[in-house]
């Protein structure tokens, strides 16, 4: 008889895949390296493919390793679904479930990781801070079970989306750089101010600068990051301006010395979604969450 992989030496895989590194792959498995190695090759051995390229470090997954991995993500997740499904049938949900969430949701998803602990103490949820073309990649290989992004930049191709709220934008700024009377400023005069922008390669960032485009000018930051916490503290300092989502600003205490203003001319708003893949067996993780989202949900 034919004998199939271990469940754990598969989720050593997948830990190698995210890590690329076998040492740090190891420490989030709670094992030692050596121990690791010695799993991922009777991994290798009871499989009869080479699955990983191997030199001094870890250099990638051969073609075959590929294809072992695609598997493992599908069979990994199956097997999560059905602890979930038997821990409900016990009467509590318990497992774990991964979200991949753009910057600009990362306060929305913490209130929702928040309403879910309420409802479910036994479900961990894991929060990463993803582009919504890394959302997109990983839901399709299994290692994310859910993401929160923009509806507009993802590939809808088995994948379902609900839309969450509408996000709009403003200027974080400090008083002294230019104050906002009418609590207002448009995105011309914004533009003329030394801003901190997130990276090119973030959605956000797209949206941001198409505005100016709409309003006739070009933004040239003085900084550029992947992170609003390096923005905020910027402003915070008081050598620059950023520009945020109002729902991310809004449950941050602004000083005196620092006013919020509201971006018009344009008004722009983007919608923010729940993208799950569209798969059967539903987690009942997933059903939760869908449940967490719904606005008359408290």
């Amino acid at each position: 008889m034919s004998t199939y992989p271990e469940i754990r030496d598969l989720q050593l895989l997948l830990a190698l895949a995210q890590r690329k590194h076998f040492t740090q792959a190891a420490a989030d498995c709670g094992i030692s390296q050596p121990a690791f190695s010695a799993r991922i090759r009777h991994l290798e051995e009871e499989l009869g493919v080479p699955i990983v390229r191997r030199g001094n470090k870890f250099l990638g997954f051969t073609p075959d390793g590929e294809l072992v991995l695609k598997w493992a993500s599908k069979i990994v997740t199956h097997a999560e679904g059905m602890r979930q499904d038997i821990e409900v049938v016990k009467g509590a949900l318990a497992g774990n479930l991964v979200l991949g969430v753009v910057p600009t949701a990362l306060s929305y998803a913490s209130m929702i990781s928040t309403r879910l602990h309420k409802k479910h103490p036994k479900l961990a949820v894991q929060i990463s801070s993803m582009t919504s073309h890394q959302i997109s990649r990983a839901l399709t290989d299994f290692s994310l079970d859910a993401g929160f992004t923009y509806q507009d930049d993802i590939d809808q191709q088995h994948v379902l989306l609900d839309p969450l709220y509408d996000e709009q934008y403003v200027l974080l700024v400090p008083a002294a750089l230019a104050p906002c009377s009418n609590g207002q400023i448009t995105w011309a005069e914004a533009s003329k101010l030394p801003l901190c922008l997130l990276s090119k390669n973030m959605h956000f960032r797209e949206i941001v600068d198409d505005a100016f485009a709409r309003a006739n000018v070009t933004a040239q930051p003085v900084m550029e990051t992947n992170a609003f916490t390096a923005a905020i503290a910027k402003v915070t300092h008081g050598s620059a301006a950023t520009i945020a989502p109002s729902s991310l600003i809004d449950g941050l205490l602004v000083s005196e010395s620092t006013q919020l203003c509201k971006l018009v001319e344009p008004e722009v708003s983007y919608t923010i979604g729940l993208a799950v893949l569209d798969h059967e067996p539903v987690l009942p993780a997933i059903t939760a969450l869908r449940d967490a989202v719904r606005p008359d949900d408290k």
